[in-house]
């Protein structure tokens, strides 16, 4: 299994079928968790689903349009970051996460995503990370935050979710501009 390591505790894992069980039992047991922020939760409903987005993300990725990673926390998988949107002609990749119940408060997507941003900037040679967030998913909206992005806007009635219609707020990070060496 490829990986990519963030730091001692976490790797990145380019998604492969045999992923597919163990993503679709976490997203199982973590459904009315998720549930609340992801409206295709109620859609995944077997090992299947999950190969066919495993599928469609390994496609995503060789044609250069998607970067998604299982999330491994002390040697187990508790969630996938990714670039679920590159643009190449813009330079600007639209990231998502989602991560187990368990998993929260340790850190985790916040080191994730900071090792994304870094590789967008350095590896794909993009100019901007966006994230889009439902208004009133805090948690999400303080991980942008704590990322440096900024708020660039709300787009009201952007989705449907169980609690009912949200906007989105929108959050962007710029490549940062190289230091003058003169």
């Amino acid at each position: 299994m490829f990986r990519l390591i963030v730091d001692a505790e976490i790797n990145l894992v380019f998604p492969e079928d045999a992923l597919a069980p163990i993503l679709f039992d976490l997203i199982d047991s973590n459904r009315e968790y998720l549930g609340e922020w992801f409206p295709w939760i109620p859609d995944t409903r077997s090992v299947a689903d999950m190969s066919r987005f495993i599928k469609s993300s390994i496609s995503g990725f060789a044609d250069g349009k998607q970067f998604v990673c299982g999330i491994e926390y002390q040697g187990n998988i508790v969630g996938v970051v990714s670039y679920y949107k590159i643009d190449r002609e813009l330079k600007k990749a639209n990231m998502g996460y989602w991560l187990a119940e368990s998993a929260q408060g340790k850190g985790v997507m916040t080191r994730c995503c900071k090792y994304l941003l870094r590789y967008a900037f350095d590896r794909l040679d993009m100019e901007k990370v966006e994230i889009i967030a439902a208004s009133v998913n805090q948690r999400s909206r303080k991980l942008c935050e704590r990322l440096g992005m900024t708020l660039e806007g709300v787009i009201t009635n952007a989705e449907k979710l169980p609690q009912g219609i949200v906007d989105h707020a929108v959050y962007g990070l710029h490549k940062p501009v190289p230091e003058d060496s003169g």
